[in-house]
């Protein structure tokens, strides 16, 4: 449950408590595109809010094109900076993944998930880590960036790199417990 969370979270929400300051998203970075090893299929530039104004730029096919990392960290701090998050819209994004569970469109339990929710209000909508079972089938990589602050030269990368559904790369993942990345929660 955590993964729909996050997502909502994230498009909610924007990055900046992923933004601890420009030196250590910068080591970050630095560190991650380093170490990536392999992972499933993956655009490059995945929308994750309804609009697409958010979208996660994900770190291997960004590595594998040789994009430029500064104009990407650039891009990262300023949505940090710049997002407008709004609890208002976490809780719209919530109560649409509740109604989504009832539908059967999300494969979660609808009471569970609202019991968690309510959870997660009552402690004041904190970021969370992805679930170990979801960092293990997708070694998640990624940036959230706002897509307007995204240089010309990733968004035509994007344009010409193959979109993959996340639903092609393996079956959802939706449950099991949060996870610890190493300085920031992504």
């Amino acid at each position: 449950m955590e993964d729909v969370y996050k997502l909502i979270h994230q498009a909610a929400m924007g990055s900046e408590h992923a933004v601890p300051d420009e030196d250590r998203a910068r080591a970050w970075l630095c560190r991650e595109l380093g170490q990536l090893g392999a992972g499933p299929p993956e655009p490059l530039v995945d929308p994750i809010s309804p609009d697409g104004g958010l979208v996660r730029v994900h770190l291997r096919p960004f590595s594998r094109l040789r994009l430029d990392e500064e104009a990407l960290l650039v891009a990262f701090i300023r949505t940090g900076q710049q997002w407008p998050g709004s609890a208002d819209r976490l809780i719209e994004y919530a109560d649409e993944a509740i109604d989504l569970t009832h539908e059967g469109l999300l494969p979660l339990d609808p009471a569970a998930l609202a019991d968690y929710l309510a959870g997660l209000q009552a402690a004041g909508y904190p970021p969370v880590h992805h679930s170990p079972r979801y960092v293990q089938t997708y070694a998640p990589a990624y940036r959230v960036v706002a897509r307007a602050l995204l240089p010309a030269e990733i968004l035509t990368a994007a344009g010409r790199t193959p979109s993959v559904p996340p639903q092609a790369n393996t079956a959802p993942v939706t449950d099991g417990s949060a996870t610890d990345a190493p300085d920031a929660v992504r």
